[in-house]
């Protein structure tokens, strides 16, 4: 019995380790978001930051990991056994959770998702043993489960969403109508205030949020600082702000660089201080059960109840290093975390481009009442004000550019606001106990300083509020899906036992590799979505280059799908035609991107070749009327065949053969003259051109022969018909292309 109760708390452990892994790359998005969005150093450096604050923070950590132990129900009402099946059920749960809700970039809670899953499990194992014990009734159900936690979670979301928004927005507005967009000569003046009231700011959030219960600095240090928080202040903002403003002036020093950095570093520290309860917190309790049962004589599982969850137990120092050196190693080597941090500053950042979320009927709402009451308010402001804070919003030409070649999301002012802002109210809300969530509140800092930036402007607005809105709602559904599954998996290992046990960490591992197939799949059609903005970025040379290869691959796969099309039409067969129809859906999704792509490609041009752009356009528009034409050849046939209607006959099938195997040749001669970049062929490819046109007109003659001769099914008769016509128009489109791209190859080389 002792063995199957060790392999229980070796699987705890495993489960922790792929914890911690899922759990650093959902956190990430916390300490890493304003660093990177604003480049305040070289990727490497700031990676060596957080990693330095995430390993010092784990360190820190608080040794008594109340929270899994007995904040969400009372360890004395349940059996040993019990208590390895509420944490069994958590720990799976919690992996398979945040793993989903990384590969799909959603930054969610830790916390919340811990706690509810705690909740679920609890509820089910109580709910199965208040059935079993006579006299008790679901009315009993707060004997074993504290109630109170999960409800003052809850609240923590509203509050923290609310009020995290609100300063965020409001301090960023104050500190942009201070600096303005063009910031460096009134930081060169007010830097050292600015980085002074900062640095006090961030340094006592790490004081109070990443120190709070270390199990290294001395509680009776702690309860000092926090009796003489204001003297602390005063002291860090008065030198702070002496000695940066002299660095400035004397070496200039970048105060803004040294204010992100630090204040990456301290959420890190606090993250890893403070949320490493989350990841090997129930595993550390169920150790510690285990420990407590081995070591009582005459104990059965069922029998020992577990009141020594109650008492504090300080952690192995050893395991809290172990735990750091598995996260600082995941925070380097995580895709899924840059995953996550890419949605927040998608969502953040200052231009325009393409977007990750589509509109919502809420979020459109939303605009227009915020428009009009924009419109309201600026018309309430005097004239003179008006024009004073619209200066301090502009961004002057040489701004813009150097933000576009710098690749900045934003600036240093809003990454320092964030920082901050987040800091203050972490540490004001730990201090007065409100379970405030690290993610929820700099999340909603980082949206508030750019709907005050005026980042959500008219062509970006109802995009990225629909993104605000679908994190906000995963976050509510973290708790939902946490309670639920939590209990499904209390469930299934309370009836199943081991062999339950075993399925679901089998499912689990299944579960995680496939959602890695899904995330790379995601991280394959992003890097599709960058490459149509940067294709007119670099020389002449090298954008006919990237373009007319993106433009070629395009045709190539537009000629598969075709080719696939004609044979499972012919041979009735419906798997050539999903094949092709998969096809025709990737190659339209890629057009688009491209279209959607065109004004910042155009952005990219130098002043010399700006008359490229409309040539640009134009061979961007009919490759995508190129790939409609496909797709309304594709899918009739499809839908026909899938119907189980009758295929072409033999006779159609060899014109359409024919025709597509000339049409084909043609695109690879077209594909060929863009590629060598040499167009002497093109009158010689008008006139293949002419005579395929003709080809199909003797082909469309024929078909209507045979309706009126009644050989020819009407079903089959039309699509028949449609495909030639489209077939037309493909030609038509593919060498509109070939002239454009001579075209715009001349514009780039004049």
């Amino acid at each position: 019995m002792e063995n199957l109760y060790l392999i229980m708390v070796i699987v705890l452990f495993a489960l922790a380790i792929s914890d911690l892994i899922v759990g650093v790359s959902n956190d990430a998005v916390n300490f890493l978001n304003s660093a990177i969005g604003a480049k305040a150093a070289k990727y490497r450096t700031v990676m060596i930051v957080a990693a330095l604050g995430v390993f010092v923070g784990a360190t820190f950590s608080d040794g008594m990991m109340e929270v899994a132990r007995k904040g969400i129900f009372h360890p004395d009402q349940f059996a040993f056994s019990e208590i390895m099946i509420i944490f069994l059920a958590v720990m799976i749960t919690d992996v398979v959770l945040l793993d989903l809700f990384n590969t799909y970039g959603f930054p969610t809670s830790t916390t919340v998702s811990l706690v509810f899953e705690l909740l679920g499990s609890a509820v089910a194992v109580a709910v199965y043993k208040i059935a079993s014990i006579e006299g008790q009734s679901i009315g009993d159900l707060g004997l074993y489960i504290n109630s109170d936690k999960a409800l003052a979670i809850i609240s923590g979301i509203l509050v923290s969403v609310a009020v995290a928004f609100t300063f965020g927005a409001l301090i960023q507005y104050i500190a942009r109508i201070l600096f303005s967009f063009n910031y460096q000569r009134r930081v060169k003046y007010f830097g050292g205030i600015f980085g002074g009231f900062a640095v006090a700011m961030i340094t006592y959030f790490m004081l109070i949020k990443g120190a709070k219960g270390s199990s290294i600095i001395p509680e009776e240090t702690t309860l000092w600082i926090e009796e003489h928080a204001m003297l602390v202040l005063a002291i860090t903002f008065a030198g702070f702000t002496v000695l940066l403003q002299l660095l400035n002036w004397l070496f200039r020093f970048n105060i803004l660089r040294f204010v992100v950095l630090l204040g990456t570093f301290g959420l890190a520290l606090a993250f890893a201080g403070n949320d490493l309860v989350n990841f090997i917190g129930v595993p550390m309790a169920g150790y510690e059960s285990f420990k407590a049962y081995m070591a009582t004589p005459g104990a059965t599982p069922d029998g020992f109840m577990m009141g020594v969850l109650k008492e504090p137990v300080d952690t192995n120092s050893w395991f809290l290093l172990a735990a750091g050196l598995v996260m600082v190693v995941t925070l380097w080597t995580s895709k899924k975390a840059r995953t996550v941090v890419d949605t927040t500053l998608s969502l953040a950042r200052q231009d325009s481009g393409v977007e990750r979320f589509q509109s919502s009927p809420s979020s459109r709402f939303l605009v227009r009442v915020a428009v009009g009451a924009s419109n309201s308010i600026s018309m309430a402001i005097p004239k003179g004000a008006r024009s004073f804070l619209a200066r301090q919003f502009e961004r002057s030409e040489e701004v813009v550019r150097r933000e576009k070649e710098e690749g900045l999301s934003f600036d240093m002012i809003r990454a320092s606001i964030n920082l901050v802002v987040a800091s203050v109210l972490i540490a004001f809300g730990t201090s007065l106990k409100l379970p405030l969530s690290t993610t929820y509140v700099t999340f909603m800092v980082a949206m508030g300083t750019s709907l005050a930036d005026k980042a959500w402007g008219r062509e970006s607005a109802v995009y990225r509020i629909s993104g605000v809105m679908a994190v906000i709602g995963g976050w509510f559904l973290t708790a939902l899906i946490a309670f639920g599954a939590s209990f499904l998996m209390a469930t299934m290992i309370y009836w199943g036992g081991m062999i339950a046990l075993g399925l679901l960490v089998l499912a689990a591992v299944f579960f995680v590799i496939r959602t890695h197939a899904i995330h790379k799949r995601r991280e394959n059609d992003r890097r599709k979505e960058e490459d149509s903005l940067s294709l007119m970025s670099d020389d002449p040379d090298s954008m006919v280059h990237t373009f007319v290869s993106k433009v070629n691959d395009i045709l190539e796969q537009t000629a598969d799908a075709l080719s696939f099309m004609i044979e499972g039409f012919r041979d009735e067969k419906l798997k050539d035609l999903k094949r092709a129809r998969k096809t025709v859906q990737e190659i339209n999704q890629e057009s688009k991107l491209l279209k959607n792509g065109i004004s910042q490609a155009i952005l990219g041009l130098r002043e010399n070749a700006l008359d490229a752009g409309p040539y640009y356009v134009q061979v961007v528009d009919y490759l995508r009327e190129v790939t409609h034409s496909a797709n309304f050849m594709i899918e009739p046939v499809y839908q026909h065949i899938s119907n189980n209607h009758k295929g072409l006959s033999d006779e159609q099938a060899v014109e359409l053969t024919h025709l597509h195997k000339d049409v084909r040749i043609l695109i690879d001669r077209i594909k060929s003259c863009m590629l060598k970049g040499e167009y002497e062929e093109v009158s010689a490819l008008i006139e293949r051109q002419g005579a395929l046109l003709q080809e199909i007109q003797g082909l469309r003659k024929k078909q209507v022969k045979r309706i009126k001769e009644d050989k020819a099914t009407t079903k089959g008769s039309v699509i028949y018909l449609d495909l030639l016509s489209e077939s037309k128009n493909l030609l038509l489109y593919t060498v509109n292309i070939l002239k454009s791209m001579r075209d715009l190859h001349q514009a780039l080389r004049s």
